[in-house]
């Protein structure tokens, strides 16, 4: 098996972690030891595993209706629940949906509309998609040209270019340098301007694509009023934007989607996947508005919309996201992220006493630890290093799993998490940082 992101370094040497089950917050290998999951699966077991009411409802699903064909001038019962569903939890007038199979597939139908959409309009020249440095949006050949992480682009793999274009990063950690947060976010904005401005005006710029909370990128929240201020900038000019909450939504942040609650931004298109069957089945979407809907119906006329995938709308998952969201909303799940993910941070950030820690960032229950060689100038351990990954393999052994990425630890862990399990995560990690740092002193880093 060839694994998602394999480095080929250490996978002879590295054991690999065997999962045999999981209920609620916890994973269990096949020797029988059991780990929080404060990674969340991969940001998505947001209900927590073992559910027996998903079960069922999946497995009723499966007997009465395993499968149909999503093509044109036909449907199933329960994708035309969910996309009901899915309007009535979405902000403003996003009432259309189009169902993929997971993220990377919702933002790269994503920016297939988009082209559509101004192809229709008879404006073929905004071709130019804007996004950021450290964004993640996925890693179809698309996205992942999309996408702003450096750590994404490999010299073995060729990128899109022409069309793709990056804006700074929000990391106020690492690049406000001395700026306060409504400094930082006023230059990010001016840098915006400035962008459209060099390649033609408005005129040219099809989209623009943000994560509300940078997630894979590092958990970067966003300065000040910037996120508002990029979306108004974009309304006013005519620039579709297109918030990225393949993570965020469905709970991770207290909300159903959090680019209106929490943000005050009513985007032109909402992706989303992960909690939306809080990991039971894959299956993703992208929402967006009435108005991009009427262009392309009404105007379309002689022309068709050639996207789509042999699982769109597949019937059990869209049965596993309606069984899902009924779970979050009579559970009051989302009030209990209100009130344990402030927990969350607060015990978080009691690890920024540690040396090797630079700084601890993120929004209810969406962590990550930053550790540096150099607190004072910021200065990271070489990469061959693997300091975060270091960290993770002391966790593992403390009975935790976080997710390394370079310098990082990110945690997600399930919704339902408690009061208690928070402070094991936390102590757990106090431990695994300084079993690592012991180990670089002993070996002079």
């Amino acid at each position: 098996m060839l694994h998602p992101y394999q480095i080929f370094d250490t996978y002879l040497t590295d054991p690999v972690l065997p999962i045999a089950n999981g209920a609620g917050v916890a994973l269990v290998d096949t020797d029988g030891n059991e780990y929080i999951d404060a990674v969340g699966g991969m940001w998505c077991t947001n209900i927590g595993l073992g559910r027996d009411e998903m079960a069922q409802a999946i497995a009723v699903q499966a007997r009465d209706l395993a499968y149909s064909n999503p093509f044109t001038d036909m449907t199933n019962v329960a994708s035309v629940r969910l996309a009901e569903r899915l309007a009535e939890l979405a902000p403003g007038n996003l009432n259309r949906v189009f169902f993929t199979c997971g993220g990377s597939t919702a933002n790269d139908a994503a920016l297939r509309l988009i082209q559509y959409y101004w192809g229709v309009r008879g404006q073929p020249q905004r071709r130019h998609i804007l996004s950021r440095a450290d964004s993640y949006h996925g890693t179809t050949i698309a996205t992942i040209s999309l996408g702003g992480k450096a750590a994404d682009r490999v010299p073995e793999f060729n990128y899109l270019t022409d069309d793709f274009h990056h804006l700074s990063s929000p990391n106020a950690y690492r690049y406000a340098n001395g700026r306060n947060d409504q400094q930082f976010a006023d230059d990010l904005v001016d840098e915006l301007i400035a962008k459209v401005d060099s390649l033609g005006g408005p005129e040219h710029i099809a989209a623009l694509f943000a994560e509300p909370v940078m997630g894979a990128g590092g958990v970067i929240p966003p300065p000040a009023d910037y996120l508002q201020r990029i979306w108004r900038y974009c309304r006013d000019n005519e620039i579709l934007f297109v918030a990225d909450e393949v993570v965020t939504a469905f709970g991770r942040l207290g909300e159903w989607f959090a680019s209106e609650s929490l943000f005050g931004i009513t985007p032109d298109i909402i992706t989303c996947a992960k909690g939306l069957t809080s990991g039971y089945l894959p299956l993703g979407a992208a929402s967006f508005s009435d108005e991009i809907f009427d262009v392309i119906s009404e105007q379309g006329h002689g022309r068709y919309f050639a996207v789509g995938y042999t699982y769109s709308g597949h019937p059990v998952s869209c049965t596993a996201a309606l069984k899902n969201i009924e779970i979050i909303e009579r559970e009051g799940i989302l009030d209990h992220v209100k009130a344990v993910g402030p927990y969350f941070m607060e015990q978080l950030e009691t690890l920024a006493d540690l040396p090797m820690v630079g700084d601890v960032r993120g929004s209810h229950l969406m962590g990550c630890v930053e550790f540096v060689a150099d607190r004072d100038t910021k200065r990271n351990y070489p990469d061959e290093v693997g300091v975060g990954k270091r960290v993770s393999n002391e966790a593992d052994k403390l009975g935790l799993i976080v997710r390394p990425i370079d310098n990082l630890n990110v945690m997600s862990p399930p919704l339902v998490i408690s009061h208690a399990e928070v402070d094991a995560i936390v102590a757990r990690l106090r431990e695994a940082i300084l079993a690592a740092r012991a180990q670089l002193e002993a070996e002079g880093l």
